[in-house]
């Protein structure tokens, strides 16, 4: 086995003599598994840092654009240090948890159960407490990874939007963070309101929906 030392070279165009150092074969072997032992878990703890790190950040910005810019930063320097590195990361998770709540498809089950003893509903949804000759199937939202990146996206925007509808709809508030909160109450309940009734016409449809024969043309 070879031994690691120096051992003299000898250029094959010329006569200097160089020092050169040989590593043995089981320093290098081990240094080989080291590496590549070490590096997914040095990948991997790089990924999640720049997650953490990107997730405070967002936190941040999210903070300084609900509560406002100047009053955001008095926030957070008056905070505890700790409790900001473990409750920013956290805004962007609850958004997203917050996102998944598809409380409209609760709704529209609660109302085409009980609408036939409230008649407004069936003028403001018609066709909710109509009786439907088969109940289709419907597919899991979260099974789409279309709609996985929807909900990811409409989750971190949402903050943007809920300021933006705020600023449009309750610029007399003087507060930046109730007029965001009313912003994002009011985003959210038209937005369902809508995707309600989308839902309830695209039910409708497929259970209506019926399988015709094909005509058969004369002289075939």
């Amino acid at each position: 086995m070879q031994k690691a030392g120096f051992s003299a070279l000898c250029c094959p165009l010329g006569v200097t003599k160089y020092d050169a150092f040989f590593e043995s074969l089981v320093f290098a072997f081990f240094k080989y598994r080291l590496i590549s032992k070490a590096c997914p878990f040095a990948a991997a703890g790089i990924m999640v840092g720049s997650i953490y790190w990107t997730a405070v950040t967002y936190g941040a910005v999210t903070v300084m654009q609900v509560v406002g810019h100047k009053e955001g930063l008095d926030v957070m320097e008056r905070a505890d240090p700790l409790f900001l590195l473990i409750g920013l990361p956290t805004i962007p998770v609850m958004l997203i948890l917050g996102k998944m709540i598809r409380w409209e498809d609760y709704v529209l089950r609660l109302w085409r159960k009980y609408s036939n003893k409230l008649q407004i509903l069936n003028s403001i949804f018609p066709g909710i407490g109509c009786p439907v000759p088969r109940i289709p199937a419907e597919a899991n939202p979260l099974a789409d990874h279309v709609s996985a990146t929807r909900i990811l996206c409409g989750a971190l925007v949402f903050p943007t939007i809920a300021t933006i509808v705020g600023k449009l709809m309750f610029s007399s508030v003087n507060s930046n963070l109730q007029r965001t909160i009313l912003g994002g109450i009011a985003f959210v309940a038209i937005k369902g309101a809508f995707k309600v009734y989308f839902k309830q016409q695209q039910y409708l449809r497929q259970a209506h929906r019926k399988i015709l024969n094909y005509p058969e043309q004369e002289g075939a």
